[in-house]
C-alpha cells in the first residue's frame, strides 16, 4: 500500500512551502469559486432590477441596523458561505451601495452566521446533535448576528 501522507519534517522552509500549498488549493478551490459565484449572484440581481426591489423590501428592516436594505443579500449570501458573503459585500461596495461603516456594521453577522449550511451536515450531523435541535442552533446565531450588528452601529 502506497502511503500518500508527507514526511515528517522540523525544517521551517518544508512546514512554509507545505502550507503554502494547502493554502493555495483551500483558496483555488473553496475561497476563490464562491467569492466568484458571489460576484454573478450580484450582478444577476443588479441586471434584472431585483436589487432595487430587495432594497425597497428590506430597507425599514436593516435601517434598524443603520444598513441600506440590500445589504440584506451579504447576510443571505453569508449563511450560506461566508466567502460569499464576503463576495457580495464587495461587489455592493464597488457599486456604491454599501460604505465602508456599513461593511463594519456587517462583520460581526459574517462571523457569527457563516456558512450555517454548510456546517448543518459537517458539524452537527457528525456531532449526532438531534435535528429538532438544528433550527434552534441556527436561530441563536442568527439572533447573535443582529445584536453584534447593533452594537456596532452604535460604535461606528
Amino acid at each position: 500500500m502506497h502511503n500518500t501522507t508527507p514526511p515528517t519534517t522540523n525544517n521551517p522552509f518544508d512546514i512554509f512551502v507545505i502550507g503554502a500549498r494547502k493554502g493555495f488549493f483551500i483558496a483555488t478551490n473553496n475561497l476563490l469559486p464562491n467569492v466568484l459565484m458571489a460576484y454573478v449572484i450580484a450582478e444577476i440581481l443588479n441586471i434584472t432590477g431585483a436589487m432595487k426591489l430587495i432594497g425597497v423590501a428590506f430597507g425599514p428592516v436593516m435601517g434598524f441596523f443603520g444598513l441600506p436594505g440590500e445589504a440584506v443579500t451579504v447576510l443571505m449570501t453569508t449563511w450560506l458561505s461566508c466567502s460569499a458573503g464576503v463576495g457580495i459585500a464587495v461587489s455592493l461596495f464597488a457599486k456604491g451601495l454599501l460604505t465602508t461603516t456599513h461593511i463594519t456594521i456587517l462583520m460581526p453577522a459574517l462571523f457569527l452566521m457563516a456558512s450555517q449550511i454548510q456546517y448543518m451536515g459537517r458539524l452537527l450531523g457528525v456531532a449526532d446533535v438531534p435535528k429538532k435541535y438544528w433550527p434552534f442552533l441556527m436561530l441563536v446565531s442568527i439572533i447573535n448576528s443582529c445584536i453584534g450588528m447593533l452594537v456596532m452601529r452604535f460604535f461606528v
